[in-house]
């Protein structure tokens, strides 16, 4: 059983002076993302490196490995054999033993890639990988070594300590998750929304979200899917903030007083107006949607022209250019698709229009909003007032 891992970034590494601050920002997500695990643990940053030590006598590697790759700028997750410096020839004894305890099969390739960064080590790095390399062919004959393209790389570090290790376990990379502001995303219980969030999380943005619900046309089952997708995106983002707004009113209005074929780019641009609100009294700094070219009516360019009309905010589109298929690939990746193609109905699809209109024009689409001036900033004032906020930890 693994006792210890190094993390890896990438990123991170070109940040100049600013460096610590990432890092700093990236031991408190992994610390996060660990208090999900049973057993004790020790986050420690050296210089360029960030390892876990193992506390506990008894912990889950599964899901400790599982929790880890949910870190955003984690750019590989290796488990690692720790050693004291007993001397060279304990430091190759060491190695042949993880290549026989790890590699039972030894028709394989192999490389060793030695690193002396503790410089008053009296072996040089070349060294290292020629002299370990040679006793592990003496001890496994089958073993073949391959320079350029090895089925098995073994990294020895020499620090503090001395590290030996072969597996890399990929993570999500980007960057650490409070780096670069907060933003509001405009959750739904789709598959879309819940990856974009995901999307601009791994940027380092914090994320608040915002869900309109529409009682009794969208059920608590449908509340309880969004805040089930919520929870699944603090996996990567860390807690959310989920504000719910009760939109049936302002909904039902537009139904009764606008076209229907103008209901769907006309509801949006008030969930936009309601959300932006919330975003600046939570100071974010931008808003997020799920919306992609083209894949449905209210998200061709010229229905997003007309829904970003509304907004002061940038309005971040991760998902702009991608197509459903790999919108469905990531959402199965980060652990959504299941809760988002359950059969609960969001307030959008309730009353989407037959025939929506693909292509709003922004002058005619304000022309029919007057139709709702008389009682719109009192209803949407009532929405902001009754929201409801729930603290949503990571599932």
């Amino acid at each position: 059983m693994y006792k210890a891992f190094l993390i890896k970034y990438a990123e991170i590494g070109v940040k100049g002076k600013n460096r610590d601050l990432f890092e700093e920002a990236l031991v408190r997500q992994i610390k996060y993302a660990l208090k999900r695990c049973e057993g004790e643990f020790r986050v420690r940053r050296t210089r360029g490196r960030i390892y876990i030590d193992v506390l506990s006598d008894d912990y889950d590697y599964e899901e400790t490995i599982d929790n880890l790759k949910t870190v955003c700028g984690v750019s590989a997750i290796c488990p690692m054999v720790q050693l004291e410096d007993e001397g060279f020839d304990k430091l190759c004894e060491s190695a042949v033993s993880y290549m026989d305890e790890h590699y039972p099969d030894k028709n394989i390739t192999f490389k060793v890639n030695a690193r002396r960064a503790r410089k008053n080590y009296p072996v040089e790095s070349m060294e290292i990988n020629a002299s370990v390399g040679e006793k592990i062919l003496q001890a496994f004959p089958e073993i073949r070594v391959d320079v350029h393209n090895p089925d098995v790389m073994l990294y020895i570090e020499v620090r503090e300590h001395i590290y030996i290790y072969s597996i890399e376990i990929p993570g999500p990379g980007g960057m650490p998750v409070g780096t670069n502001g907060k933003a509001m995303l405009l959750l739904s219980g789709g598959i879309d929304s819940p990856v974009a969030g995901f999307m601009v999380a791994k940027r380092g943005v914090k994320i608040d979200a915002v869900y309109f619900h529409a009682p009794p046309y969208t059920s608590e089952r449908a509340k309880q899917k969004v805040v089930d997708l919520a929870k699944l995106v603090a996996r990567y983002s860390g807690p959310i903030y989920l504000h719910v707004i009760n939109f049936t009113e302002i909904q039902l209005a537009i139904y009764e007083k606008c076209p229907h074929d103008e209901l769907t780019i006309i509801m949006r641009r008030y969930m936009m107006k309601i959300a932006e609100d919330i975003a600046k009294k939570t100071e974010c700094l931008g808003l997020i949607t799920g919306e992609s070219i083209g894949q449905v009516a209210s998200q061709t360019i010229q229905s997003l022209a007309v829904t970003n009309e509304v907004c002061t905010l940038p309005v971040f589109r991760p998902c702009i250019g991608l197509d459903k298929q790999e919108i469905v690939e990531i959402s199965e990746k980060i652990g959504t698709y299941e809760t988002s193609i359950l059969p609960f109905e969001d307030c959008c699809t309730i009353f989407v229009a037959k025939h929506p209109v693909t292509k709003p024009n922004l002058t005619v689409i304000k022309r029919h909003e007057e139709n709702l001036k008389d009682s719109i900033d009192e209803m949407m004032q009532r929405a902001l007032d009754t929201e409801e906020l729930i603290v949503v930890e990571a599932q």
